[in-house]
């Protein structure tokens, strides 16, 4: 088969399957579900996989994870390639970051490969739908990473749905935070001075931290608010809760960067006499965008009239954007170039959840497929590019 008549075949494949997509992604909009209670989606997918031949694993490692495998008639023995697919909604505005698309766009592009598979018996290896809950809060990924979910997969790739074409936009790394300080109550008029005032510890750890980014890289982001500072006026706060979102370039940079802020809140429990609790949540890591396979996904993309503002592969400038996509790009080489719906609204919107649904998104969500199986079956079928996407990565992380 030619490469212009496999592109046929997988553009054909999308295309004949469109109908189906479309009615997958629009469930999932009109079933939002949040980190870890995607229960209705986990079994939506997981049916619609099943029934297309798809080998489904169900409550992979996590209850509302899946796994779904299609092996090649042709053979086992060649690499693994995985389509990471989200599904998870945010609070309040449902699909505000499109994740039914990514959901939708992923499983197209395993439906074109394993059809593809089926008509061209040299293709060898292993397509696999890897269901990644919880994106949005939990960093389902990682905890997936940590049971060992990437075991045996070769390559990982998904694409993001926004406002422009990206290939290697530069993800930043996030943690999140909760911190609670304690202090004692006491009359705030008859006897202030009996009581140790939470809200104070809170008040003086916002401005501490105002200071501290005086001091910051600009590339740097600490996003925080005071959720809890007492119950009524005239009782001294015994306790009060702060939420913080840090984001760096870089993981080191993070690391380095909530030891800092953590300095703030423990300086502000010193000086109030207050004690206070910090919980962390999972770090996000940067994202190592794989440039054998983004030149691969460039290549394809581009045939569909995808139009890249990063098309010379330049290093992009850090956003405020992060993923726990990041944590699989240390493990293993992987690409998350990002894509535009053709429209005006900003992620995490309720105007972007609109169009998440809308008629428009489809057009360039199925095109995505089709240049994301292409994608992989050059990853299945070209071992010099597998060869260079695993030198790409050794060189770039220093993690296992």
């Amino acid at each position: 088969m030619s490469a212009a008549d496999l592109q046929e075949a997988v553009y054909r494949a999308v295309d004949q399957n469109a109908a189906d997509l479309h009615s997958l992604s629009r469930f999932l909009w009109e079933n939002p579900e949040l980190a870890l209670k995607e229960v209705k989606c986990h079994k939506w997918l997981t049916d619609f996989l099943e029934a297309r031949e798809f080998k489904v694993t169900r409550h992979f490692l996590l209850d509302t994870a899946f796994k779904a495998e299609f092996v090649a008639p042709g053979g086992s023995d060649g690499p693994t390639v995985a389509f990471l697919a989200e599904y998870d909604a945010l609070p309040d505005i449902g699909h505000g970051c499109g994740h039914n698309l990514i959901a939708e766009n992923a499983i197209g592009a395993a439906i074109a490969v394993r059809d593809t598979m089926k008509k061209l018996r040299s293709v060898r290896g292993k397509v696999v739908v890897l269901g990644t809950p919880a994106e949005e809060s939990c960093g389902g990924k990682q905890l997936l990473v940590e049971k060992g979910a990437l075991e045996g997969i070769d390559a990982a790739i998904m694409c993001h749905p926004g406002r422009r074409d990206v290939l290697r936009l530069a993800f930043t790394a996030t943690q999140q935070m909760v911190i609670r300080f304690k202090g004692k109550a006491a009359h705030a008029a008859a006897s202030p001075w009996e009581g140790l005032n939470a809200l104070d510890a809170a008040v003086a750890s916002y401005l501490n931290i105002g200071l501290l980014r005086q001091q910051i890289k600009p590339t740097s982001k600490i996003q925080g608010i005071i959720v809890h500072g007492g119950t009524y006026p005239n009782i001294i706060p015994e306790e009060s809760e702060l939420k913080y979102h840090v984001r760096a370039p870089t993981t080191d940079e993070l690391v380095d960067l909530v030891r800092r802020v953590e300095n703030c809140f423990h300086g502000a429990a010193q000086a109030t006499g207050c004690s206070v609790e910090i919980k962390t949540g999972t770090i996000y890591k940067h994202v190592i965008q794989n440039a054998a396979i983004a030149r691969a996904y460039r290549k394809h993309a581009q045939a569909l009239g995808f139009e890249f503002q990063d098309a010379d592969m330049a290093e992009q400038p850090p956003t405020g954007a992060s993923t726990d996509c990041g944590n699989v790009s240390h493990c293993i080489p992987t690409a998350h170039p990002v894509y535009s719906l053709g429209v005006g609204a900003r992620n995490h919107t309720r105007e972007f959840a609109e169009d998440a649904n809308s008629e428009q998104a489809q057009e360039p969500t199925l095109r995505v497929s089709k240049a994301l199986a292409l994608v992989a079956l050059d990853l299945l079928t070209d071992p010099q590019l597998m060869d260079e996407a695993r030198k790409e990565f050794a060189a770039h992380c220093r993690t296992p």
